[in-house]
């Protein structure tokens, strides 16, 4: 039995978040290496937040495991394109920010560092946490052209939540509400009023 699969987190779906999810994002953002709006940047990363969200509160995922997948998943990426390894440097960059910005115990962490690792590998079967991670980096494919195909969706959660995310992810929503929480409001409207300007 794979790892992923044998490693059972405590969920604490009531409990009040345990990270600073503003200060997590100005961290990353300050050596982030491409560009904060672009594909895999901020508005993936919010979209992938509610997705795994709305997925933890159907499987039981630990959510604070999801919510730091989702701020650490793409955080080390080096392109918009393949880039092989990215997952495990962002699991390692977080491994350096225990203790100041990252409250998990070693159970959670062990689960959070193998959903980074391995969220690119097609994985379907796994911890139910690790599942809900991956489904939701893969409702958000819709903003790369990509239709997510339902059997590679770990989830009935996330096969009941396809249509509303992938309408998301091709209209590259902004979830204004976990944008302004991580001090970014001004970021993505100062892009929208410059838009409208291009126009």
């Amino acid at each position: 039995m794979p790892i992923a699969m044998r490693i059972a987190a405590p969920t604490t779906p009531d409990a009040a978040p345990a990270h600073d999810e503003a200060a997590i994002i100005r961290s990353i953002l300050e050596s982030y290496a491409l560009e904060p709006l672009g594909y895999h940047g901020v508005l993936h990363w919010a979209r992938v937040l509610e997705n795994g969200l709305r997925v933890a509160d159907v499987n039981g995922a630990d959510r604070e495991v999801v919510t730091l997948f989702a701020l650490f998943h793409d955080a080390r990426r080096l392109n918009e394109s393949r880039d092989h390894g990215h997952g495990q440097r962002g699991g390692d960059f977080a491994r350096t920010l225990r203790g100041s910005l990252v409250h998990l115990d070693d159970a959670q962490f062990t689960l959070f560092y193998e959903a980074c690792r391995l969220h690119t590998d097609g994985h379907t079967d796994a911890d139910p946490t690790l599942q809900a991670c991956w489904d939701a980096d893969r409702l958000d494919l819709g903003r790369v052209g990509i239709t997510p195909a339902p059997h590679r969706l770990c989830t009935a959660a996330a096969r009941s939540l396809l249509p509303w995310a992938h309408e998301r992810a091709i209209m590259y929503h902004q979830p204004m509400e976990v944008l302004t929480r991580w001090g970014l409001g001004d970021l993505v409207n100062g892009r929208n009023d410059r838009e409208r300007i291009d126009r």
